[in-house]
């Protein structure tokens, strides 16, 4: 399908392709009646673009509910009616769809949209700031650090904030740059988003244009650093662009999940110059943070809804104390209880609350793709070498994508992750896999059980 240009909001969008009521119909068939009536019947679609789609639901509730509990779910649905959809987002319904439309003149404006024909998907989020940032023991330092560039400039440069999954990095360099964006050129991007754009510009031959863009700004934020691993290319410009920023007194912020002396297969340079400014970390919560966390969802939710949610303190204590969780997925669980508690009009005991987060805490283990190989090739009597193997007969290479597969489903790696655990291979051949595995599960009963049993080992050791 051609598609066309928009010259109002210059973005490429493409012809709409998804008719909604069959999408709906979808939602219908693959959640079940009861979901679907209760929280994906009034979902509308807003925008469609090639690979992105703007979804509208009524409260912000609502959307804070779909979001964490069946987001995933729901993209993967939409890649069944369009495959180039990678990515959805909620807006709630009369809200402003803020940074779509670029203005005619970059330097009209202080923070720089990725200019490549789509959404960005990476524009300061106003909800993510210092005020909505919950401080404490596990956090605090980073918290201080960050507040300090934002009122002093090159203070300590580069600042690198590390730290698990859900544990606020995102907000906290998000936050800076939501401080500084009135009064500086602020640059905030994924380091994946920036290799996406480094390819473009390789393919198009617009290097030039790319260096240009990503080093003209005063305030340069990467999130996700560890993104850069085994992409030597990348590395390279990442290198020239951090050079020509620092020489040049731009403040420089980066996320990861590791210190930079832990980021395997990246140049030791890069390493150097990532630890040569302040490097912090963003720790587990404890039971403190925990419980504050959920004192203030209370208050943000008293505040959208006017009401007090049915959560005594005997509730909010047992969910701080007994989560092992990180900082997102508390807020998860907080809009899980909350919800059941608003659908059965009814205050929870302790009970219901054990009921409802049963399956929260029987999945607190954390399941790496070593467990998975382990398991899979046990599971088959086979050696692990021999499964991980350049081998293709169907004894080793059918164990082989059934591993792949379970890593895709039961970990969050990235499919790149994936394959650089089995050998190196490339991400289309995890792609491959997890089709060819879907498939045979659908089609094959003895695959159907045998995919049930290694997970249920996984699971259960």
């Amino acid at each position: 399908m051609e598609k066309s240009l928009n010259t109002k909001s210059n973005l490429i969008a493409e012809e709409n392709v998804l008719n909604w009521n069959t999408v709906q119909e979808g939602f219908r068939k693959t959640f079940g009646s009861e979901i679907y009536s209760s929280w994906l019947k009034n979902i509308s679609l807003i925008t469609e673009y090639n690979h992105y789609v703007i979804l509208g639901v009524q409260t912000r509730f609502i959307r804070d509910w779909i979001t964490s509990r069946y987001a995933d779910k729901i993209l993967s649905e939409l890649k069944k009616f369009k495959l180039s959809i990678d990515r959805i987002e909620f807006k709630i319904i009369g809200e402003k769809l803020e940074g779509i439309a670029f203005p005619a003149k970059s330097e009209d404006r202080k923070i720089s949209d990725i200019k490549d024909g789509v959404l960005n998907y990476n524009r300061l989020n106003p909800n993510l700031s210092f005020e909505n940032f919950v401080v404490g023991k596990s956090n605090k330092i980073a918290f201080l650090s960050a507040k300090k560039i934002s009122s002093q400039l090159s203070r300590y440069n580069p600042l690198f904030i590390y730290g698990g999954v859900g544990l606020g990095k995102t907000h906290l360099i998000n936050a800076i740059g939501l401080e500084l964006k009135n009064n500086s050129s602020v640059m905030f991007i994924s380091a994946e988003r920036f290799m996406y754009q480094f390819i473009k510009s390789i393919k198009k031959n617009e290097m030039v244009n790319f260096k240009d863009f990503f080093r003209k700004a005063n305030v340069f934020i990467i999130d996700d650093i560890q993104f850069i691993r085994g992409k030597e290319g990348l590395q390279e410009e990442f290198f020239h662009t951090f050079n020509s920023l620092f020489d040049k007194s731009a403040q420089i912020i980066i996320s990861s999940d590791r210190p930079p002396n832990k980021l395997d297969r990246v140049q030791e340079r890069i390493k150097s110059r990532l630890s040569g400014g302040l490097v912090v970390d963003i720790g587990v919560p404890d039971y403190d943070l925990k419980l504050n966390i959920l004192k203030k969802k209370i208050t943000e939710f008293q505040n959208s809804f006017h009401e007090y949610p049915n959560l005594n303190n005997e509730i909010i204590d047992y969910m701080a104390k007994e989560s092992n969780l990180n900082i997102r997925e508390l807020i998860g669980i907080f809009n899980r209880v909350v919800a059941f508690s608003k659908m059965n009009k009814k205050p929870l005991s302790i009970n219901d609350c054990k009921i409802i987060l049963k399956d929260v805490h029987n999945n607190n283990k954390v399941i790496s793709i070593d467990k998975i190989q382990n398991v899979t090739s046990n599971f088959f009597s086979i050696n692990l070498q021999e499964m991980l193997s350049q081998r293709r007969s169907r004894p080793l290479a059918r164990p082989r994508q059934i591993a792949m597969y379970l890593a895709k489903k039961l970990t969050t790696r990235s499919l790149p992750e994936i394959g650089r655990k089995f050998a190196n291979r490339d991400h289309t051949t995890v792609i491959h896999a997890v089709k060819t595995i879907e498939k045979l599960s659908q089609d094959n009963s003895l695959m159907k059980k045998n995919i049930e049993e290694i997970t249920s080992i996984i699971l259960s050791e």
